[in-house]
């Protein structure tokens, strides 16, 4: 099965406030845009969503998923491994446990590698995935977060 590569990006204005998250899949030739805003939200849990999207829109099981974020907090969760630490304490204390644990979720049956990149930098899949999650963040159609 060819490797299926995952750009994300979340945004929000005030934080809490409205946001949006984009990301891109790209397996082969192909490539899809998801995109979605929210009324009240966090910058953090853009990001998470963008991740947790991507990875529920894929069909099956037994994907190799190379997840590109420019989101020091779901890379490092991954890379610096404080998803262990969090997982024994079952997520007591740390913010965005729903969307931690959903994650996890999405993640079973594939095999995910996360890497970081520098936002708002010279990566045409991450400057993308940032515009479409500003455009959302914007959309007259906002669903509800917190």
């Amino acid at each position: 099965m060819a490797e299926i590569q995952l750009y994300t990006d979340g945004a929000c204005s005030g934080n809490p406030g409205p946001g949006g998250y984009g990301l891109i899949l790209i397996s082969g030739e192909h490539r899809r845009e998801i995109s979605a805003g929210f009324l009240h939200t966090t910058n953090n849990r853009m990001e998470l969503m963008a991740v947790i999207v991507g990875l529920e829109s894929l069909k099956g099981a037994g994907h190799s998923v190379r997840v590109f974020s420019d989101s020091k907090y779901v890379v490092d969760a991954f890379l610096k491994n404080w998803i262990s630490g969090w997982r024994m304490r079952r997520f007591e204390k740390v913010k965005n446990p729903d969307l931690w644990m959903r994650l996890l979720r999405a993640m079973e049956g594939h095999d995910v590698k996360y890497h970081w990149v520098k936002g708002h930098a010279d990566n045409p899949f991450n400057n993308r995935c940032d515009e479409l999650a500003v455009a959302a963040s914007k959309s007259s159609h906002l669903q509800k977060d917190l």
